[in-house]
């Protein structure tokens, strides 16, 4: 407690009405701006990410993978993330492990905008081996009743905008974790794709947070739906938030993925396919908008330090034909 207290008093915002160390936290929505708001929760964790980090003896980024994965999926609703709750389980406490892990958390709240305001640290001997914890967090936001985002204004004729990612982010971790195995590489070699860096160091480059950049443009007018690309990447995510009768229509000739997945596709010998079903492929969030409003996002969004590409656009879907179809799916891949 006397280590991360400081961490989570430097994410305190306005709605915050407690301190750490009660049997529950406050939060005052009103005191936050809200009039008649809609609450928005969801939970993740990191998966098996964490073994690199335990692996690599680098626990100070984690934390904001796993702000990431749940703070992303409240802004597609439309929601501005507002507090953040953790749940670190290990079987014998690492004051200076675990102080790592919070301050990643704690930044990766500052990135999102949303308080680090209570949690649980669990030791239970004989459930983890040495060194080995777990990661859960729990994100609560809220909307303005009339501003839900829920995919229903999708239509033929909006333009779908791809932002970067960073890396593999946070899922697809078992395959990796495969490759690496198969390719003879250790995490602490150069990685192959970054020779500047370890593996290591390059495998836990953390999951991007587009909460400030995608608020501030839903706020612009004009958005539609959003989309978060995690596990299931674009195949599997961007059907969420089409509506009946609607198809995305991709074309990846349009982003180039980071070095990273260029080796894990050659070095893991992985089908192209198996490629957009696991990861992001180098883009990790989508904007879906009106067509008339898309340079506007785009600026906007570029303004505060996304990488923006128009990556497609919303057609009918034909009987018998996928939600989403993806035009030159190998240039991604190609150097």
């Amino acid at each position: 407690m006397d280590a991360i207290g400081p961490l989570a008093k430097s994410t305190r915002r306005s709605g915050v009405a407690s301190d750490l160390g009660g049997f529950g936290a406050l939060f005052d929505l009103k005191a936050a701006g809200f009039t008649d708001p809609i609450l928005v929760a969801g939970t993740d964790g990191v998966g098996t990410k964490l073994m690199i980090a335990i692996a690599a003896g680098r626990h100070d980024t984690v934390g904001i993978d796993l702000v990431a994965m749940c703070a992303n999926d409240l802004v597609v609703q439309g929601a501005e993330p507002l507090l953040f709750l953790d749940y670190f389980a290990t079987g014998k406490l690492s004051v200076e492990a675990g102080r790592d892990v919070v301050a990643g958390i704690a930044e990766g709240c500052k990135r999102a905008g949303c308080a680090l305001i209570g949690g649980e640290t669990a030791e239970m001997p004989g459930m983890y081996g040495d060194g080995d914890y777990d990661l859960a967090g729990f994100c609560v936001g809220a909307v303005e009743r009339d501003q839900v985002l829920t995919g229903r204004k999708v239509a033929p004729g909006d333009v779908i905008l791809g932002l970067a990612s960073d890396g593999v982010h946070s899922n697809g971790f078992s395959l990796v974790r495969m490759v690496a195995g198969a390719a003879g590489v250790d995490y602490a070699d150069a990685a192959p794709f970054a020779p500047d860096v370890t593996l290591g160091e390059a495998l836990l480059q953390p999951t991007r947070i587009y909460v400030k950049s995608t608020l501030a443009a839903i706020r612009a007018g004009g958005v539609h739906a959003l989309a978060h690309i995690t596990g299931g990447g674009l195949p599997e995510n961007l059907p969420r938030v089409l509506p009946e009768g609607a198809a995305a229509r991709i074309d990846a000739a349009h982003w180039t993925a980071p070095a990273v997945f260029r080796w894990l596709k050659q070095a893991g010998n992985v089908a192209t396919s198996e490629m957009y079903r696991t990861f992001n492929c180098g883009i990790g969030m989508v904007v879906v908008g009106a067509a008339d409003q898309a340079q506007a996002l785009s600026e906007i969004m570029s303004g505060m330090g996304e990488e923006v590409q128009v990556i497609g656009e919303i057609v009918e879907r034909g009987e018998g034909q996928p939600s989403v179809l993806i035009d030159n799916p190998e240039v991604p891949f190609q150097a």
